[in-house]
């Protein structure tokens, strides 16, 4: 971490135990030296997984439910008004069961397949490669691809490489076949997903030299230029970050990292909806451990690599909780309420202190399921909390940060975690300095300073996330339970201070001009 970094504490290494309850103070620190908060930090998955493709975002041109091409109409216009500047798809654990050829042609001719991963679900393959690349056309996202390697072969993954992005030769000439003339951009490509397990259960070692052989027949078209990712951690393995690092670091432009808030991997991971205090504070002591996380990670590549040429791609986060009583099992549909959108909040601004290494986020996954966006349900959808901490944030992309420093009392949490009661983050961008504010406190407002450090306030509006109660959630028939609200009469300037009250459990975004 450079000297930047070393003045933007996060909330909890800034903490202040025997500070007065319930106030707090942001101290901004603008220097030109400051990175920009790079707009793939706030990035989308869509895994063939319960009802995320069929049904979340795809519903068939002959589907009732009023769509364009197949595509949801209110799905399409709720994602746009987030800006998503980066899809990953097909997975997940589904991409090394995926081969790409069962996805292309006529429809009606796609082979089927068994969703083994996730509930055994029958997959008919009539949302493909090209079902794909046009729905990123139409967010204007770049789109992610996940290549098979567990189950796929080398000249597999090459040739799909080949029929996306080359102009001339067979596999163009299947796509020309198939309705795509031009060929279209891909950026982003996974070599592979969490290969340690569902992947492949691959040593780090093993996987190192696969990853090498797979990329090498991945080429590059007609001016496109691959940005390779390799099958990165989960969570605490630094281990495979250092076997990584060590033996394949010079082959790849990413390195991927998987971090859930969940409670374990056996046996139940809680409700999403029936929780008490502890498990609020825990879940936000979890969600915020993925800075202790990012940064032993950071550290192992800053060795093999002290110029960051390789990004750290945290391209799966979020909370995983139990999925809702009575639907499909394996199909991981939970419910989303204020305390999401709370480990959303802090997830950002977390990672919005690591944007010198880590160059994009994806958090699972864009619609029903785990930590989505959307939810929905034959002709209806409903947006989440999660998804306005989403719509709040889009000013911070591509936004030049402005480092800070935060000083809160903290919360206790169980198994010695504590949370801290205001976390923050600042950008500017286009004469706008953007601020957002969290008051993590189940119960108490909390007072805030913000030391604006010369940062002109002539004109400030707000918006405000929160709710009667943290296990609040939107549903069919009820979807304004939790939504953005203007918040107008929390905040005053004078002179060089902005004092902004934070209602309890909140999540506060303000605009400064």
């Amino acid at each position: 971490m450079n000297k930047i970094f070393s003045t933007m504490a996060l909330a909890l290494a800034s903490a202040l135990p025997t500070m007065a309850a319930r106030e707090a103070t942001v101290t901004l620190l603008p220097s030109e030296e400051s990175p920009v908060i790079v707009k793939e930090i706030y990035g989308q998955f869509a895994e063939h997984l319960g009802t995320c493709i069929y049904g979340g975002l795809w519903v068939g041109e002959d589907s009732p439910i009023p769509n364009t091409n197949g595509y949801r109409n209110d799905v399409l216009n709720a994602l746009k008004e987030l800006h998503i500047p980066v899809l990953r798809w097909p997975g997940g654990c589904f991409a090394d069961e995926y081969h790409w050829m069962d996805g292309i042609g006529p429809k009606e001719n796609r082979p089927r397949m068994v969703n083994n991963n996730w509930g055994g679900t029958v997959e008919d393959n009539s949302f493909g490669t090209h079902d794909f690349f046009n729905l990123c056309e139409m967010l204007g996202c770049e789109p992610y691809l996940s290549g098979n390697v567990g189950s796929g072969t080398v000249e597999e993954l090459a040739k799909w490489v080949e029929y996306i992005t080359a102009e001339d030769g067979p596999m163009a000439n299947l796509r020309k076949q198939n309705g795509r003339e031009k060929p279209w951009h891909l950026k982003y490509l996974g070599v592979g997903n969490e290969s340690w397990g569902c992947g492949g259960t691959f040593t780090p070692e093993y996987y190192a030299n696969v990853y090498r052989r797979y990329q090498t027949y991945c080429r590059n078209f007609n001016g496109n230029h691959l940005y390779k990712i390799a099958s990165g951690a989960s969570d605490y393995d630094y281990n495979w970050t250092e076997v990584m690092m060590r033996d394949a670091g010079h082959h790849m432009n990413g390195l991927s990292l998987h971090y859930y808030t969940v409670l374990g991997w056996s046996g139940s991971k809680g409700s999403a909806l029936n929780f008490n205090d502890e498990d609020y504070y825990w879940t936000l002591g979890k969600c915020l451990e993925v800075g202790d996380v990012v940064k032993r990670h950071c550290e192992i590549m800053d060795k093999y690599d002290p110029k960051k040429r390789v990004g750290l791609m945290v391209d799966e986060w979020g909370t995983w909780f139990d999925e809702e009583p009575g639907t499909v099992p394996g199909h991981l549909y939970q419910q989303n309420t204020l305390r999401d959108a709370m480990v959303a909040a802090l997830s950002l601004n977390t990672f919005h202190t690591f944007t010198d290494r880590v160059k994009m986020t994806n958090i699972a996954q864009i619609a029903n399921v785990l930590q989505a966006m959307v939810l929905t349900k034959d002709d209806q959808m409903v947006l989440t909390p999660t998804y306005y901490v989403f719509k709040m944030y889009v000013p911070h992309q591509d936004a030049k940060l402005i480092p800070l420093n935060v000083a809160t009392p903290v919360i206790p949490a169980r198994q010695n975690r504590t949370v801290p009661v205001v976390s923050a983050t600042a950008s500017q961008k286009d004469n706008v300095t953007t601020i957002s504010l969290v008051n993590t406190d189940l119960n108490e407002q909390t007072t805030v300073t913000v030391n604006l450090s010369g940062i002109k306030a002539g004109k400030i509006t707000g918006e405000i996330l929160t709710a009667d109660k943290m296990n609040a959630y939107n549903d069919f028939g009820q979807p304004e339970n939790v939504t953005l609200k203007p918040f107008t009469k929390g905040w005053q300037v004078k002179g060089d201070k902005l004092t902004v009250t934070l209602p309890a459990k909140s999540i506060v975004t303000l605009s400064l001009r």
